[in-house]
């Protein structure tokens, strides 16, 4: 079995490559720099981006099993997504585990999720197997969130969400990369172990960081005005807002066992990353 992962210089994909080496694992790299891939036993490294069909078709040939964590943020995401995708197909890969998103759908109210669901009908499409991990909002983005006068703001109103930390994300696709067959055609809500307001979360920081956080409700309105100082485009806009608003309706809330049942491991908590960090 040949594997091969995209997103080594990053956060998930990162952690997945050093994770697979540190077992002596062989898998191949897919990056757009050689120059920032990193320097790890049995691996090798193939220059590819997403939006590059011919060059993925090429560095994914031989490969049996592909990690495809979905691509940075970009209004053309999503076509950079099929473009790869038909080059996986195309190549003969038989598996791709994608990083999707909870509650991905054709009308999900966080906009990006949007995209993910139509990147997993995508991959549905062309007939090759399937691992979904549906991840949660990270907690590792709760401190962003926060101004630098201390508050966070959007218009979540009081709505939860059963956000989960990168590492697990990571830890699962680890896993599913080290069985492939066991988890073929699965779809995995990766959630943390309890869904937070952003009242908690604010707590939460404020406690672990010695500061004082506090979560200040928008409406809409005030939500794209607030952001607006950095001239965002209209889908970018979007996107920050529903981030929010998916909160809101509380369609990030529910709590799933997945993370623990796939690596044997409870998730982290808000506290467990704040600490880590």
């Amino acid at each position: 079995m040949t594997i091969a992962i995209t997103g080594a210089t990053g956060n998930i994909g990162g952690a997945v490559a050093r994770a697979l080496a540190a077992d002596g694992v062989p898998f191949r790299m897919l990056v757009r720099d050689p120059a920032r891939a990193p320097e790890l036993p049995g691996t090798e490294v193939r220059t590819a981006s997403f939006s590059d069909g011919e060059a993925a078709r090429s560095a994914l040939e031989g490969v049996d099993t592909l990690l495809m964590v979905s691509g940075a943020e970009a209004q053309d995401r999503l076509q950079q997504h099929r473009t790869f995708v038909a080059a996986a197909a195309t190549a003969g890969v038989r598996h791709v585990v994608y990083t999707s998103f909870a509650g991905a759908a054709a009308d999900a109210t966080f906009t990006l999720g949007r995209d993910h669901w139509a990147t997993e009908t995508a991959i549905r499409e062309t007939g090759m197997a399937h691992t979904f991990l549906r991840d949660c909002f990270y907690l590792d983005f709760v401190e962003d969130l926060v101004g630098e006068d201390g508050v966070i703001r959007g218009p979540g109103g009081d709505g939860a969400m059963a956000a989960v930390a990168r590492a697990d994300v990571a830890r699962v696709a680890t896993e599913v990369l080290r069985h492939p067959t066991a988890h073929l055609d699965r779809t995995y809500d990766l959630t943390g172990p309890v869904a937070i307001t952003l009242d908690q979360a604010a707590a939460i920081v404020s406690a672990e960081r010695g500061t004082t956080v506090t979560y200040h409700r928008e409406t809409l309105d005030e939500a794209y005005a607030s952001r607006a100082q950095w001239n965002p485009e209209p889908w970018q806009a979007d996107a920050w807002v529903s981030t929010y608003t998916a909160i809101a309706e509380g369609a990030l809330a529910t709590v799933s066992g997945d993370v623990e049942r796939v690596t044997g491991r409870q998730p982290m908590t808000l506290q467990d990353v704040l600490r880590a960090g």
